[in-house]
């Protein structure tokens, strides 16, 4: 008699987009370098300072790591306006949406943002991530981070 608990099927790249984001937004940051394979090339076009790309799911899970104390000061945010685009490559997705920030001391600002994922078995193997630098750091309260990092900027 079959109890049901075969092999998991492999997740869509649908699917396993939605568990990156919201599991960014839920800050279950531990979970999320699993998404992707051991080999990757996870890049941030928009990026401010200028990012290296991601090629291992250990520079991810580095990417993803964020200090105990740092956690409590990040702005709550929820994924909004999804729209999932299939191609015609089954491994190719582009995902439009947006991150809606809330913080205790302003209003809700939303970033909006495009990824273009090939998910191979169920992991993200490559990624372009474009996401509005500018937004994000309002967001986050970091203005004067952003502004530093340009100041910074020698081109």
């Amino acid at each position: 008699m079959s109890t049901g608990t075969g092999p998991s099927p492999i997740p869509s790249p649908r699917e396993v987009f939605l568990r990156l984001v919201h599991g960014v937004a839920d800050g279950d940051l531990e979970e999320l370098p699993g998404l992707y394979g051991e080999v990757t090339d996870v890049r941030h076009p928009m990026a401010t300072p200028e990012a290296e790309p991601l090629t291992s799911r250990r520079a991810l899970q580095e990417h993803f790591t964020v200090p105990p104390e740092a956690r409590a000061s990040l702005p709550k945010r929820l994924v909004v306006d999804v729209v999932v685009h299939e191609t015609a490559d089954p491994e190719v997705i582009v995902a439009e949406f947006a991150y809606e920030f809330t913080a205790a001391d302003g209003p809700p600002a939303k970033v909006p943002c495009v990824f273009v994922m090939r998910v191979r078995d169920g992991r993200i193997i490559e990624s372009r991530d474009y996401i509005d630098p500018i937004r994000t750091y309002t967001a986050r309260g970091e203005r004067d981070r952003l502004l530093a990092a340009l100041r910074a900027d020698p081109s």
